[in-house]
């Protein structure tokens, strides 16, 4: 005896074969845009000026390679970077999500921003950096680095979606992997160093529609001093608690202390705890526990003689009710940096 099931799959079966062709099901991955990977690439270019406007990379990878005397513009948020066997050739790179690898380059100069930063196999690079972690060089000669200084519209949102932090930049932290006694396969380019005069703004039709500048205060990322030898023995240490304008308030504590003499040493955003607020903080740390929760802090170490009574002054006019740790005296200022950044590398394990 047969099965009304068995003969009601049968006549459904029949009556598809009788009809249309069953379409076969489309799932999420199907429906992605295909990417070509020659879109996300310059090789064996020579003579040229190119690039990707705002929003035509959007985070992909992407491939420089074999490119003579080209000037080459990246002004989009991307994965990761490689240059292999380029020479003499300027590059600007938005932000990179990972990382910057240069192997077997010779004679360029670039602008760029990224999470991690290695050459190998290179000689005569001049590099204006910003990197969050420490920048790394091997088998390299004549490498020279200075500070990230760069500014066009879309660039604050490209960092954010690069997951990168503007303050977290420690582009002369070089390490290199193959010292040669004696000798010092790297520098940091003199601090008058006119980044147009190595990277120079593109003047092609293409790119004329980025808005772009690259003067030290509109730079996104804050120009700091980094390595180089401090001017004076007194620092001061400024740390702001998330709110809604922090990076606004730091932007304008920033241009004020230049403004009147002061240099910005380093800057760094990190999260705090309640713990490591009572090692750098300590008796006041208690003012600050319930800010911490608020997200991370962002700190500013300040540089020059009188830069801790500068610095009260200034948060007191401009910045009256709006809490933030500051160096009480300059006899205890520079524990107060030493203590902030020791946490700062221990907790982003630099």
């Amino acid at each position: 005896m047969g099965c009304c099931f068995s003969k009601r799959r049968k006549s459904e079966k029949e009556a598809k074969a009788q009809g249309e062709e069953e379409q076969p099901k489309l799932y999420s991955w199907d429906q992605r845009e295909k990417v070509d990977p020659k879109d996300y690439m310059f090789s064996g270019l020579k003579d040229e000026t190119v690039g990707r406007l705002p929003g035509k990379v959007a985070g992909q990878q992407f491939v420089i390679q074999d490119c003579e005397n080209c000037n080459i513009y990246i002004f989009d948020y991307s994965a990761t970077i490689t240059i292999d066997d380029c020479t003499n050739c300027v590059l600007f790179l938005g932000p990179v999500k990972g990382s910057v690898f240069f192997r077997n380059c010779r004679d360029c100069k670039c602008t760029l921003a990224c999470q991690q930063f290695r050459v190998r196999d290179c000689r005569k690079l001049e590099v204006f950096l910003c990197c969050a972690t420490q920048p790394i060089i091997e088998s390299s000669t004549n490498i020279k680095f200075g500070c990230f200084q760069w500014y066009y519209p879309e660039l604050a949102a490209q960092f954010k979606d690069a997951g990168l932090s503007i303050f977290n930049n420690i582009w002369s932290h070089i390490h290199d992997f193959t010292p040669v006694s004696g000798e010092l396969n790297w520098s940091i380019l003199p601090e008058n160093a006119v980044v147009q005069d190595y990277v120079p703004i593109p003047t092609t039709e293409e790119f004329k529609a980025v808005r772009i500048s690259t003067e030290a205060n509109r730079s996104i990322v804050p120009v700091s001093r980094g390595q180089r030898q401090k001017n004076s023995e007194e620092s001061c240490l400024v740390v702001l608690f998330a709110d809604d304008y922090t990076t606004a308030n730091a932007r304008k504590l920033i241009d004020e202390m230049v403004g009147k003499g002061f240099f910005l040493v380093q800057t760094k955003e990190v999260l705090m705890k309640t713990e490591d607020a009572q090692r750098v903080f300590r008796e006041k740390a208690s003012d600050y526990y319930l800010l911490l929760n608020k997200g991370p802090v962002v700190a500013l170490e300040f540089n020059g003689d009188g830069a801790v009574e500068g610095c009260h002054l200034i948060v007191n006019e401009i910045f009256n009710g709006t809490k933030m740790f500051i160096s009480e005296k300059k006899e205890t200022a520079s524990g107060d940096v030493d203590s902030f950044y020791n946490f700062a590398e221990i907790q982003m394990g630099i």
